[in-house]
C-alpha cells in the first residue's frame, strides 16, 4: 500500500512536470509587448487620419479673412453663384436691399467672386446707406479688375455722397479712361462727361464743368438730361455769360416739354414741371440783370402759369409779385 502510493506521488509529480513544461514551451507576452501593439496601433491611425483631413482641406482651404484659396470650383457651384448673383439683381431692382447683400454674399463666398459680384453687392451696401462696406467692395473690384469703369464710377458716386469732392473727381476720371480703353455697355460716355461736370461745377471750376457739360450734349449716344443743360446754365452764370445761360435754360425748358409727354405718372410730370417753372424764373432773372424787362416779364408769366397747374400758392404769390415790380 505504501509503496502504491510513493508510486502515485511519483506519477502525478511527473504529470505536473510534464504540463509545466508544456506551459513553459509557449512564448511569453509581457505586459511591455502589449503596449508596443497600442503604440503602433495609434500611430497608423493618426497617420491614416492626418491624411484624410489633408485630402479635405486640399479641397476647402480657406484662410484668415475666410476666402477661400486653391478650392476645386465644380461647375455645379458656379451656376449657384451666378443663379445668386442674378436673384441679387431683381432683389436690388425691387428696393430688397437686404436680401440682395446675401445673396451676393453667398455667391461671393462660393470661391469664384466676380468684380460684378463686387459692384453690384457695393451699390446695395450704398444704397443701405452702409458706406464702410461699399467702399470695400468697390475697392476689391478694382482689384479684381483694374480697368473696371463701373466700379470708379460707382466710387466716384460714393464719395460725392461722402462731399470728398476730390476724390470724385479722381474716380471719374479713371472711369473715363477706363471706359475708352475697355467699354461697357452699362456705361455711357455722355453720362460720365456730365457726372463730371457736375463735380467741376461743385469745385467751382467753372470752365472745366462747361466744357464737361459741352462734351456731354455732344455725344450722339443716350439720352439728354434737361439737368445738363442747366448746370451748364450755371457755370455760364458764373462766368457772367448770361446770354449762354439763358439759351441753356430754354434748352432744358424744351427737353422737359418732351419729357412730359412720355411722362408715365402724376409725380414724374409734377417733378418736371416743378424744374421747368425753376428754370423759368433763373431766366427772367438774368433777363433782368441784362436790361430786358420784355423778356423777363414773359418768363415769369410762363412760371406762373406752372404754379397755377401744380396749385403751388407759394409759388403763385412770389411770381406774381416780381411781375408786380415789373410793372
Amino acid at each position: 500500500m505504501k509503496k502504491h502510493t510513493v508510486a502515485k506521488s511519483k506519477t502525478m509529480k511527473k504529470a505536473n512536470v510534464t504540463k509545466a513544461e508544456v506551459k513553459s514551451s509557449k512564448p511569453a507576452i509581457h505586459p511591455w509587448s502589449l503596449s508596443i501593439y497600442v503604440y503602433w496601433f495609434i500611430i497608423l491611425f493618426f497617420i491614416a487620419a492626418t491624411f484624410y483631413i489633408l485630402g479635405r482641406s486640399h479641397s476647402s482651404c480657406t484662410d484668415i479673412n475666410g476666402q477661400a484659396n486653391n478650392v476645386e470650383i465644380t461647375e455645379e457651384a458656379l451656376l449657384q453663384a451666378t443663379d445668386y448673383y442674378e436673384n441679387a439683381k431683381a432683389k436690388l431692382l425691387e428696393g430688397n436691399f437686404s436680401d440682395a447683400i446675401a445673396d451676393l454674399t453667398t455667391a461671393i463666398d462660393s470661391g469664384n467672386a466676380t468684380a460684378d459680384m463686387y459692384i453690384l453687392r457695393g451699390e446695395a451696401y450704398m444704397q443701405s446707406a452702409d458706406y464702410r462696406s461699399a467702399l470695400a467692395d468697390f475697392n476689391s473690384a478694382l482689384e479684381i479688375d483694374q480697368v473696371n469703369a463701373v466700379a470708379y464710377y460707382d466710387r466716384a458716386l460714393l464719395n460725392m455722397r461722402l462731399e470728398d469732392y476730390s476724390t470724385a473727381l479722381s474716380d471719374i476720371n479713371n472711369a473715363l479712361a477706363a471706359q475708352t480703353a475697355n467699354p461697357t455697355a452699362v456705361l455711357e460716355l455722355r453720362d460720365l462727361y456730365a457726372k463730371r461736370g457736375q463735380l467741376n461745377l461743385w469745385l467751382k471750376n467753372w470752365e472745366g464743368a462747361v466744357a464737361d457739360y459741352t462734351n456731354s450734349l455732344a455725344r450722339p449716344d443716350g439720352v439728354v438730361n434737361p439737368s445738363v443743360y442747366a448746370e451748364r446754365a450755371e457755370a455760364y452764370t458764373q462766368l457772367g455769360s448770361y446770354s449762354d445761360a439763358i439759351n441753356d435754360y430754354t434748352s432744358a425748358i424744351r427737353v422737359i416739354s418732351e419729357q412730359i409727354q412720355g411722362a408715365t405718372s402724376a409725380a414724374e410730370r409734377e417733378s418736371l414741371s416743378s424744374n421747368a417753372m425753376s428754370y423759368f424764373e433763373k431766366s427772367a432773372a438774368l433777363n433782368l440783370a441784362l436790361g430786358d424787362t420784355e423778356a423777363a416779364r414773359v418768363d415769369l408769366e410762363s412760371a406762373y402759369t406752372i404754379a397755377a397747374a401744380l396749385v403751388d400758392n407759394d409759388s403763385m404769390n412770389r411770381i406774381q409779385n416780381l411781375i408786380a415790380e415789373l410793372q
